[in-house]
């Protein structure tokens, strides 16, 4: 039997799906078993206290979040394997569990922009490799765009500091700020501060800061008014993979090993971004209907009907704003919503086109391989470890 040290934060929704991922590898190959040990194991008992441990323990491996290299050398001295997750930076001579944090940031620059924002802004975490990356990947896509953004970056800290609800630096920054603004926060804990930050000091979400962070922690982005959006990552699918490299390094089956990487899947619209900077009110009112009626298979004629505009004034005025004919903006918006509900629910591929007003789901299929380069089939495969149908 395999024995397995997690040690991570295991409070953390990011943690818990990587955890996921492991144990459903340890069913389909194990048996495994695992000792968790929580991240504050390394200031009470030490790396040297974990790894004396680990050698009475007997354990084959060791998956968790180090804070240097020295400390995962300790435990490749001792021959046993090791993965880095990732926590502060990215370690040379070990694989790590990181993220494609460019992708991201982009990912979340293309969501804003196709809402017609002008103003942009980055809340992160200093020397983090994970808020750094994922803030250049945000300001490389703005900057494209022709667009700038405004920083907000703190020193990593307890997550008992609850200094958002008081008079700081950060509520300078987010009272400074150009107003409508698309803010980035690099994960979703950040994002809470600025949703409390705000909330405390009436700066309005949406309406002044739409807020989008990283991680899709259902509870955290619910437990927040308005409901925070977030990117979803395939971190239970990096999970499984992590625990298959894992195997292969106790085994020694081959002499290096790639880090695993963790990928976006899409962006969980929640309130927090439910607004469209513009000026325009009948172009806003177009997204507005839009948004409200994508499960009734909507046609631009519906559209036309909500403002008094001709076609040919509603399509010239809505591609300035959102850089897509009105045709095109429902076609995107219909497979985000088609691809949110086949990554979160059990429904088949015809429940989903149904539940969205289509009676065609072989047309929608067709389209979505056409924007996302995979079947709804072979989408869910990738992205979700139980075949759900």
């Amino acid at each position: 039997m395999i024995k397995i040290i997690l040690l991570s934060d295991f409070s953390e929704e990011y943690s818990k799906n990587l955890l996921r991922g492991i144990t459903r590898y340890s069913k389909d190959h194990g048996p495994w078993t695992f000792c968790r040990m929580p991240a504050y194991y390394r200031e009470t008992i030490g790396i040297d206290g974990i790894l004396e441990w680990a050698k009475g323990w007997e354990a084959d491996g060791i998956i968790g979040q180090f804070h240097n290299a020295e400390e995962a050398w300790k435990f490749t001295q001792a021959k046993m394997p090791v993965i880095a997750q990732d926590f502060k930076e990215r370690f040379e001579d070990i694989p790590n569990i990181t993220g494609a944090y460019h992708e991201t940031g982009r990912l979340a620059a293309d969501y804003f922009l196709k809402k017609g924002f002008k103003n942009f802004a980055f809340y992160g975490l200093k020397n983090t490799v994970w808020s750094r990356e994922r803030a250049e990947g945000f300001e490389e896509r703005v900057n494209e765009a022709g667009y700038k953004v405004d920083y907000f970056e703190r020193q990593h800290s307890r997550s008992e500091d609850l200094y958002h609800y008081k008079p700081s630096a950060l509520t300078r920054w987010l009272k400074s700020l150009p107003k409508p603004i698309a803010l980035m926060a690099c994960d979703d804990n950040q994002a809470y501060h600025v949703a409390e930050a705000s909330r405390h000091f009436n700066i309005r979400i949406p309406e002044e800061i739409a807020l989008l962070g990283v991680d899709n922690d259902e509870m955290l982005c619910e437990l927040s008014d308005p409901p925070i959006s977030s990117i979803g990552l395939d971190t239970e699918r990096s999970g499984y993979e992590a625990a298959a490299l894992m195997e292969q390094m106790i085994a020694r089956k081959q002499g290096t090993f790639k880090d695993v990487v963790v990928k976006p899947t899409q962006v969980v619209s929640r309130m927090s971004t439910d607004i469209f900077a513009s000026t325009d009110k009948y172009i806003v009112s177009a997204l507005k209907y839009i948004h409200e009626n994508l499960d009734k298979n909507l046609k631009v004629d519906q559209v036309l009907k909500e403002v008094p505009l001709s076609r040919r004034s509603l399509e010239k005025r809505f591609v300035q704003i959102t850089g897509y004919p009105v045709y095109e903006y429902i076609y995107n918006q219909r497979i985000e919503k088609f691809t949110q509900k086949l990554l979160e629910t059990d429904m088949t591929i015809f429940e989903i086109a149904l539940d969205l007003g289509l009676n065609d789901s072989k047309n929608i299929a067709r389209q979505f391989k056409q924007i996302k380069g995979l079947t709804p089939v072979e989408y869910r495969k990738k992205y979700v470890l139980s075949n759900r149908g």
